[in-house]
């Protein structure tokens, strides 16, 4: 049976991570309404939405189709996880660069920290808000005995329920905290991308726009990165490590949004 732990901490991420970015974009669109706040928020999640979702994971998907590929992938893989961090940062500094440059008649500090908040919004909405939403409905399926009726119609219908069953394993076998850390990976992560997104703003605007572009792919790249770190490392080390790692960066981001906030040019 599924905790009532496991509920709450489910519940708690999906607020984080689902329910989180559109409060902020409802309560801070209204507060600051006539400052573009909505149509910056957007296009910060448009930046993120295009160049990963729509450009950089179907590239992925084909490339995955190439054996040479897999085979590089396979043979090595911490080179690969590098690649991949870096083309992750890559991709995304073109859509910050994007929403930045189509701002760049009215880009006040405000509108930055709100594109901010829509990239690293959507990207909590899209990769785990989603996901927590399917895994809360798994979990009452389970806890109610649904879900072993699905898997014996799946059964019946001849059809093999290999999926169904390793979904109601894991989510059994998984316990409160991993799925708090989801939620705190969310939390940490949508601050660094804000910190990011204002960063490369702060570059258009004042006309330092490969320094704020070099600042933030360094960021990313040293952020994603940090997962092919952990490969190295024993379970409940990789986790110190790597949330220690995003608290430290996400601090780290609070105090160059407070420093950009200082130095942006007055309107």
């Amino acid at each position: 049976m599924i905790s009532a732990a496991s509920f709450a901490a489910c519940l708690l991420t999906l607020f984080i991570s689902l329910i989180g970015p559109l409060l902020i974009l409802l309560i801070f669109g209204i507060k600051y309404r006539g400052q573009g706040f909505f149509t910056a928020w957007l296009l910060g999640a448009a930046g993120f939405f295009v160049t990963q979702i729509l450009i950089r994971l179907p590239l992925l998907g084909v490339l995955s189709g190439n054996a040479g590929f897999v085979s590089f992938s396979q043979q090595h893989v911490f080179l690969y996880g590098l690649g991949l961090a870096f083309t992750a940062g890559l991709f995304e500094l073109a859509g910050r660069l994007a929403a930045a440059w189509a701002m760049k008649k009215n880009l006040t500090y405000r509108r930055a920290v709100a594109a901010g908040l829509g990239h690293g919004g959507i990207e909590a909405i899209l990769l785990v808000g989603v996901t927590y939403i399917n895994n809360l409905i798994f979990m009452v399926l389970i806890q109610t005995g649904s879900f072993d009726a699905l898997i014996a119609q799946a059964q019946a219908a001849g059809t093999d329920p290999a999926q169904l069953t390793a979904i109601r394993d894991t989510l059994l076998a998984t316990g409160a905290g991993l799925f708090l850390l989801s939620g705190l990976e969310r939390l940490l992560t949508m601050v660094i991308h804000t910190g990011m997104s204002v960063l490369v703003c702060w570059g258009v605007k004042t006309r330092h726009t490969l320094l704020g572009s070099l600042g933030c792919l360094a960021i990313h790249t040293l952020l994603d990165s940090m997962v092919m770190v952990t490969l190295f490392l024993s379970l409940p080390l990789s986790y110190w490590v790597l949330y220690g790692f995003m608290g430290i960066l996400a601090l780290a981001c609070l105090y160059l949004l407070r420093q950009l906030r200082l130095l942006w040019p007055a309107q």
